[in-house]
């Protein structure tokens, strides 16, 4: 782990009023502590159980967030500590996190997973999706809250295509906002395309393998 580089990112991401997710997904509790140590204090993992058993061994004001796909079986997993979940595609999802949140009496925020990028292997929704999920969620769901948006440009070394890309989610972001008070996370960008998803309005990047190199 490069001390020197977490302290840049830190550093370029408070100047630009940007929140920092150190996304842990495969490796060891022994990075997980050591990232700890220098300050950080919100990971994103991607697998439901990894994180469970992470949670239980490190400490405890950790902020959790699932950043990856959620499958409905794995909810009951994370539903007692996760802080935020970002991957919500459907309203069946949707419906599973309130069912396992109302257990635990917790409220968990969650973002909606929008398909911005070219490739159609990445998860996430339509913007009319988003609005029928949006306009039915507001009348049912006790234990959850809607609190912005989560996209993923494509990979492709087009910077252009990528600014494009989160241009035009943050005009979906916007909208919204105007309807929806809870509107506030706008979660876009990773360790190859931050300071271009900063520079188009996000508040909040995803970045591992620039704080911890390659993964495992």
């Amino acid at each position: 782990m490069n001390i020197n580089k977490v302290n840049e990112i830190k550093e370029y991401l408070i100047k630009n009023n940007c929140g920092l997710i150190a996304v842990t997904k495969t490796h060891p509790t022994e990075t997980l502590q050591e990232a700890y140590n220098t300050g950080l204090r919100t990971f994103g993992e991607n697998m439901a159980q990894e994180m469970a058993k992470k949670f239980l061994m490190l400490p405890k004001d950790i902020n959790w967030h699932m950043i990856g796909h959620l499958q409905s079986n794995k909810v009951k997993y994370i539903a007692p500590f996760v802080s935020l979940i970002h991957s919500v595609d459907s309203f069946s999802l949707l419906l599973e996190i309130n069912k396992q949140a109302a257990k635990h009496n917790r409220v968990i925020d969650c973002l909606l997973q929008i398909h911005i990028a070219e490739e159609e292997t990445k998860f996430g929704m339509d913007i009319t999706e988003a609005k029928e999920l949006l306009s039915t969620a507001s009348e049912k769901l006790d234990n959850v809250k809607i609190c912005g948006l989560m996209g993923m440009a494509s990979n492709t070394k087009d910077r252009g295509q990528i600014r494009n890309e989160f241009k035009g989610l943050k005009i979906i972001f916007d909208e919204f906002k105007t309807e929806y008070d809870n509107f506030k996370i706008l979660s876009m960008g990773m360790s190859s395309d931050y300071e271009i998803a900063v520079e188009e309005g996000s508040t909040l990047v995803r970045i591992g393998s620039a704080l911890f190199g390659e993964r495992p």
